[in-house]
């Protein structure tokens, strides 16, 4: 809906006369609507006053005074005279909402042909049909419910509003609250109003009806909701339930009622861990506290007894103690510290906390312990068996929920996934507790993003990958299924920096069809390169990224050859990732030197017998890159006498690689290996691509005997490395 840009609110339009009215005439105009001066409000206009003039305050114009007065007759007057019907206030309230509040059914049909749509709404997302709930219109309620009101409508706000979870109420959470019995009716026996529509903290019109304690009719206005269903356990500000609200308000009535639901969650505890019966003991609230241990209230919530000693409340004494009250009351150690650092300040609280246990497990769903949300719920910091866990909860019979345990059930002990503890189920609702971590990979990369890795040996990501490939693998061949979501979220870090696989809600068992695996292979393809580029490149992007154009952008050869075998994996797909562990991207930049100093120790290529198997392996052709002048002029200087000096051949690299790390520690060659200094980074940088050369060379003979031993695997080669490495050889 538009609205018009109206004249400096500094001067009207000139009149009829000529005269050009003056600001003094707009605010004169304003004040003759709200008395009401129908002759005054005419004579203004007619002198050329500004019909849309806003105050500066509130954007009040004369229109929305008039509709505020319900006066109809200067309403319409204002809108012969091209009153805007759609003006805003700077509470983006319109004369049409205005209406609603004043409960005037006239104006709002008049406003509605005038262009108002039924449902529009202010800044803070109230309707005019929520207004009228709020106000208690009945009229103007049932007349927008014909017109198309949306009665189950959430209050939208402002974007910095919802971050600290205002908004979100409905209409029947309004009257609710406000104490409108007549309105409640109506929404609820004629309207189809939802009874456990939630705002955006949880609250549903239960709780909306309890905060308002001082509200004559919150009795009859309760004892409705739940004769419509309402949920008794549902939570409010703090955690508070509706029983634990009605005990702070010391209705014993509502207590009473309450009491009388069939799923009453008794013993449940708000943030701060307390129940309704601690509260009520501490409140010397002893009817209601007499009433609750008779109803099967756990007295092993607190220290009951002496809180009513000291109350000087014996017979509560007597009552508490009949229902096993402890006389000495033990919490849990104040000096218990937990193993995890980042969750420890919540898992302290959690841990001093009274929470009644369901099975093994002790944990709360309150934002105070939320880890993260999901699609089904969310994940929170819980106690299985006493052992730190996060607890992911799910409808219980979901599918994605059977799949998760089915997954984490196949796993076995010490491995790379995330470990499974156990479940429980409660209220409808499945608890599946796994290892609790610090952190996801996303923010764990947030810490290293300003590390500077280039030309330098990443262990970092070495160390991340190899445990992701490891669980990936783990998840393929001993679990039997592919986890169908590889992304950064889904892979964390423990207390240990131990990475661990988690996730496995949309896992499905492998059929045997090779695009199954693919999947997570293209996925891991994408992860290898959001590591080694720290983040720097969004995982969301990177999936937009065609295959080609992610290996394009890999920042050395080692990344680049392990990336496209991840996208081009051969027939064996489901092997591959074993394979993959014994890549050069998992060596060490020492091992890597010794594996080139190794294959230069081959006699063959010592002697440059050129008809050898391994030189023809290799393939011996020119360098893009040279060694230090001086340091071949010295290493040429053994062949001074015979003339037999370096070629520029790969063979003859390698054993240039394998003399230098026999000789350079000499002390003859001191200013040479200042020259060079690391060896195993000297020829990591001179000649980035040797490695992978090499290792894509001899990968299937039997001279893959001098590969690192990081990964036994006699398994058939992972396909499609041969394009992706530059020849790398001698220059000199």
């Amino acid at each position: 809906m538009e609205t018009r840009d109206y004249n400096n609110p500094q001067e009207g339009p000139t009149s009829s006369s000529g005269r050009r009215a003056t600001v003094e005439d707009n605010h004169l105009l304003i004040k003759a609507v709200q008395t009401e001066d129908v002759d005054l409000v005419q004579q203004l206009l007619e002198g050329g006053a500004n019909v849309n003039f806003q105050e500066e305050e509130g954007g009040w114009t004369p229109l929305h005074n008039a509709v505020q007065m319900s006066n109809e007759d200067i309403v319409e007057l204002l809108l012969r005279y091209d009153a805007d019907p759609v003006l805003r206030k700077k509470n983006g309230a319109t004369p049409f909402i205005v209406a609603a509040i004043a409960g005037n059914v006239k104006l709002l049909e008049l406003f509605l042909s005038k262009g108002a749509d039924v449902n529009e709404c202010d800044i803070y997302g109230f309707t005019a049909f929520m207004e009228a709930a709020v106000y208690g219109n009945v009229k103007a309620l049932k007349f927008l419910y014909e017109r198309g009101a949306n009665v189950n409508l959430r209050r939208k706000t402002k974007e910095d509003q919802e971050r600290l979870r205002k908004g979100g109420a409905t209409a029947l959470m309004d009257a609710a609250k406000e104490g409108h019995v007549e309105v409640l009716k109506i929404l609820l026996d004629e309207m189809g109003a939802d009874v456990n529509a939630c705002d955006n903290m949880g609250r549903n019109a239960l709780i909306h009806a309890l905060l308002s304690p001082h509200n004559r009719n919150v009795e009859a206005i309760t004892h409705l909701l739940l004769d419509h269903g309402a949920d008794v356990n549902v939570r409010g500000e703090r955690g508070k339930t509706p029983l634990i609200l009605a005990v702070e308000n010391k209705h014993l009535g509502l207590v009473e009622r309450l009491l009388e639901q069939k799923h009453i969650e008794i013993n449940d505890t708000d943030s701060d861990g307390k129940t309704a019966l601690l509260l009520a003991v501490e409140l010397k609230l002893k009817d209601i506290a007499e009433l609750l241990c008779d109803r099967g209230a756990s007295t092993d919530c607190g220290d009951l007894v002496m809180i009513a000693r000291r109350n000087y409340d014996h017979s509560l004494v007597k009552c508490l103690l009949s229902h096993g009250a402890k006389e000495h009351f033990h919490p849990p150690a104040e000096d218990w510290k937990p193993q995890s650092s980042h969750w420890g300040a919540a898992l302290k609280d959690l841990h001093r906390i009274y929470r009644p246990m369901i099975g093994k497990l002790k944990f709360f769903i309150d934002e105070k312990y939320k880890i993260a949300d999901t699609s089904e719920g969310g994940i929170y910091l819980g106690f299985y068996e006493k052992q730190e866990v996060a607890v992911k909860t799910f409808c219980e019979g979901s599918p994605r929920a059977r799949q998760e345990v089915s997954c984490l059930q196949s796993s076995r002990e010490n491995s790379h996934l995330v470990t499974f503890y156990g479940s429980e189920s409660h209220r409808g609702h499945l608890f599946v507790c796994v290892t609790l971590c610090e952190q996801t990979l996303e923010a764990c990369l947030e810490v290293h993003r300003g590390e500077d890795v280039e030309n330098e040996e990443d262990e970092f990501a070495r160390n991340v990958l190899s445990s992701l490939f490891k669980a990936v693998q783990e998840l393929h061949l001993s679990c039997a299924y592919t986890h169908q979501d590889l992304q950064p979220q889904n892979i964390l870090i423990d207390f240990k920096n131990a990475v661990h696989l988690a996730d496995f809600d949309k896992s499905i068992k492998w059929t045997g069809d090779p695009q199954e695996v693919k999947r997570d292979l293209e996925d891991l393809g994408r992860l290898v390169l959001y590591v080694v580029k720290k983040g720097s490149i969004s995982f969301e992007e990177l999936k937009a990224q065609s295959n080609e154009e992610v290996v394009r952008l890999s920042p050395d050869e080692e990344t680049k050859d392990l990336i496209h075998r991840l996208f081009h994996p051969g027939e064996h797909v489901r092997d591959c990732l074993g394979d993959l562990l014994g890549h050069p991207f998992f060596w060490t930049w020492e091992s890597r030197y010794r594996t080139l100093r190794n294959v230069g120790n081959e006699s063959d290529i010592k002697t440059r017998k050129h008809k050898s198997e391994i030189l023809k392996l290799l393939q011996p052709g020119p360098s893009e890159h040279s060694i230090n002048a001086d340091v071949m002029k010295k290493m040429n200087e053994f062949y001074k006498k015979n003339g037999n000096f370096y070629q520029n051949t790969v063979g003859d690299l390698l054993k240039f690689i394998r003399n230098l790390g026999e000789h350079i520690d000499e002390e003859k060659h001191k200013k040479m290996k200042l020259k060079i200094g690391d060896p195993s980074r000297y020829f990591q940088k001179t000649f980035p691509d040797l490695v992978i050369y090499v290792y894509t060379k001899l990968q299937n003979t039997e001279y893959r005997k001098h590969f690192p031993q990081t990964h036994s695997s006699n398994k058939p080669q992972c396909d499609g490395a041969g394009g992706t490495s530059r020849l790398a050889s001698p220059g000199c």
